[in-house]
């Protein structure tokens, strides 16, 4: 059996009328590029192992069961998309748009993510322990409940983010723009923030700062 492996994916293209569901299929290794362009698909039990993806579109697409592991995503858009019981081991997004997508029962094991438009992302109880989230806009980023302890949270916009019962121990959120933290609701123990993030979280519990 010949490899595809540095073949890029063949489609579908802007304008295709290819069946929109993609299912148990290997894309093992294929680049994708701006070319590609899917909308409103499904791609069900996919794998994506391995795929170098330089600008690719995604608009309303619904992911299941699908197997990232090890991919690479630069420029990429994953708009208004659903990601259900998908697996990210060792996923870097650089550049990236996921802005308004929703993650549901899917796995994050060393994720890397760089710049790029999260805002809106719903990861309700997302386990993001360890993983980099470094200059990301994710503002108004639904986070209930998400465990991020030792994530390294530097530069992003969390503003307006729901992180009620969410876990931030040992978590570096050095340089990011956060939203009203309730010490109640939210575990900080250890979580590392600079001068300006103390001073708008005494602010925030009525201290006064002289």
């Amino acid at each position: 059996m010949t490899s595809d492996r540095t073949h890029p994916c063949p489609g579908p293209f802007p304008g295709s009328t290819a069946d929109r569901t993609v299912r148990e299929e290997s894309w093992y290794g294929r680049v994708l590029s701006d070319r590609h362009v899917h909308t409103g698909h499904t791609f069900s039990g996919t794998d994506w192992t391995e795929v170098v993806n330089r600008g690719a579109v995604f608009d309303g697409c619904v992911f299941t069961g699908v197997r990232f592991n090890g991919s690479r995503h630069t420029g990429a858009v994953f708009t208004d998309c659903v990601f259900h019981r998908c697996a990210f081991f060792d996923v870097g997004f650089t550049d990236c748009t996921l802005r308004g997508s929703t993650f549901h029962r899917s796995t994050f094991t060393l994720l890397e993510v760089v710049r790029g438009d999260w805002s809106s992302v719903g990861l309700p109880g997302a386990d993001l322990r360890g993983a980099s989230l470094c200059d990301v806009g994710m503002s108004r980023a639904d986070l209930t409940g998400a465990r991020l302890e030792d994530a390294v949270v530097r530069g992003t916009d969390l503003s307006g983010a729901v992180l009620h019962g969410a876990r931030l121990e040992g978590a570096d959120l050095r340089g990011s723009e956060l939203p009203v933290l309730d010490p109640a609701a939210v575990r900080l123990t250890g979580a590392r923030i600079d001068a300006v993030q103390a001073a708008a979280v005494a602010e925030s519990l009525g201290l006064r700062i002289r």
